[in-house]
């Protein structure tokens, strides 16, 4: 009974915040639904202006629509084939725009397409004209074995989208620090393996990868960064094969 009442308790929640919240002034290009603002959010700390209210979309979902929208060609013709490792409910619509060619993946959630290690990915060589992986490489134990494993998939005109949180000088980790509490002291959550630096840029380069920084005043203009609110957004970075050595 508790199981089913609680996604019934979760609308009844955000039907109360899209009441509270409605209005204009702040716009989520996900789903397409203007709002008064968006609900504070965040685990270390929290964050104004995070959440929309209507598709629970952060600051990352909409600046990464922006980008698939405004500088990839993902979402026009002809129809390309897409890895989203860990998709969260929010980026549904990515599936929808690319269509058919679409792949979700995920070690735990059984929603997904396929259910893999990041680390093993069971396809052939070169099978992805594009991979998308959010939030997910500091929960990985061998993040650069995962990171040759997404260079292995993708084709060699394709390209990858990572991100990941920097929340430090210089990437940290410890693999001897494996209980819960302890990581959420060293590493700000419990199922985090690191914290990343700036030098995330050269972990990937190490694993064969170009790689150029976007941020959210390459893709849109300060009106559209406030009414979006995409002040708080990290870091795209988007990754294409070059040879290894």
């Amino acid at each position: 009974m508790l199981q089913r009442l609680k996604p019934a308790a979760r609308a009844a929640r955000n039907f109360i915040y899209q009441i509270a919240y409605r209005g204009t002034g702040r716009w989520c290009p996900l789903c397409d639904t203007e709002t008064r603002r968006f609900r504070p959010f965040g685990v270390d700390e929290r964050r104004e202006q995070a959440m929309c209210v209507h598709c629970g979309a952060l600051e990352r979902h909409r600046l990464i629509w922006l980008f698939f929208e405004r500088q990839t060609d993902l979402f026009t013709l002809p129809p390309k084939r897409m890895l989203h490792i860990a998709p969260e409910p929010c980026e549904e619509r990515i599936r929808r725009r690319v269509g058919a060619g679409y792949v979700s993946a995920d070690l735990a959630d059984p929603t997904v397409d396929v259910r893999c290690d990041v680390a093993r990915i069971p396809y052939p060589d070169g099978w992805f004209d594009a991979v998308y992986c959010s939030h997910v490489l500091e929960h990985v134990a061998d993040d650069r074995q995962a990171m040759r494993e997404l260079r292995r998939v993708l084709a060699p005109h394709g390209y990858a989208v990572l991100l990941v949180p920097i929340t430090a000088a210089e990437t940290f980790e410890d693999p001897t620090i494996t209980a819960p509490r302890d990581r959420l002291r060293a590493f700000g959550q419990e199922d985090h393996v690191r914290r990343y630096g700036p030098d995330f840029v050269d972990r990937v380069r190490e694993s064969g990868f170009d790689v150029r920084v976007v941020r959210a005043r390459d893709i849109a203009t300060p009106p559209e960064i406030s009414t979006m609110g995409l002040d708080a957004t990290g870091e795209i970075f988007l990754a294409t094969k070059r040879p290894l050595l």
